[in-house]
């Protein structure tokens, strides 16, 4: 294949970037991998020529690419991949983030939710680069593992998904989440703002807004703490 370039959202591919996020790409979306560059120091390649051979993918060594494309020392492995997107299942839990704007928090977000068995993240544009090698590198390969879908605005989610009891997650929401009374529900949709702004008043009406408590000696719970804490408590009713 042709030589990759340094990252750029208008491309088509994007790439992972180090063994076991590429390896977590192979076995989630092999049809979508166009090629796995080794550097020619990286020795511990039996697993992951196995991968490749199994699955027809091409090998190639090319060390001058690894300096172009990755800013760590320490990487060995590209894996180069087309984009792809897909559409959630409407009959499992999600999480909605609107407008997330930090490539390394939305890794973070997809790795704790599938982690919590939670695997459908809707995602409200604008929004940060899902496919974005610091997103990919942060979430450890978790994003291959996740059914994704974009939405103009929170009302073109709603539309589509009408089943899902909503939770809005805010600093004035009107329902304080405590381990004895989180809110039972099959079918879910946890929802949280931008990192800066988080959710804006109109979604007080918007299912139940929900307050995580905290001490007042900080102004708000990072997003990824946030959504870890409501992940494991609407995953463990």
């Amino acid at each position: 294949m042709e030589l990759i370039k340094p990252y750029k959202k208008s491309f088509d591919y994007s790439y992972t970037l180090g063994a076991f996020p590429t390896i977590e790409l192979i076995k989630g979306n092999a049809e979508i991998v166009k090629a796995v560059y080794l550097h020619s120091s990286f020795t511990d390649r039996e697993a992951i020529l196995q991968l490749c051979k199994n699955n027809q993918i091409p090998v190639l060594e090319n060390d001058k690419l690894f300096h172009k494309i990755s800013d760590k020392e320490n990487c060995f492995v590209i894996g180069v991949f087309s984009k792809y997107e897909d559409h959630l299942n409407s009959d499992k839990p999600h999480i909605v983030l609107v407008n997330p704007s930090n490539m390394g928090n939305l890794g973070t977000i997809i790795r704790t939710a599938v982690g919590m068995g939670i695997y459908d993240i809707a995602l409200i544009t604008p929004c940060a680069d899902l496919f974005h090698p610091k997103t990919i590198r942060s979430s450890m390969g978790a994003v291959f593992k996740i059914r994704h879908q974009h939405f103009p605005s929170f009302h073109e989610y709603r539309k589509n998904n009408m089943k899902h009891d909503v939770y809005t997650f805010m600093l004035n929401g009107s329902k304080t989440l405590e381990i004895q009374n989180c809110p039972k529900s099959q079918l879910f949709s946890l929802v949280f703002g931008n990192e800066a702004t988080g959710l804006d008043d109109s979604f007080l009406e918007v299912g139940t807004s929900i307050l995580i408590p905290q001490s007042p000696d900080v102004d708000s719970l990072n997003i990824t703490i946030a959504v870890g804490i409501a992940s494991f408590l609407f995953t463990h009713q």
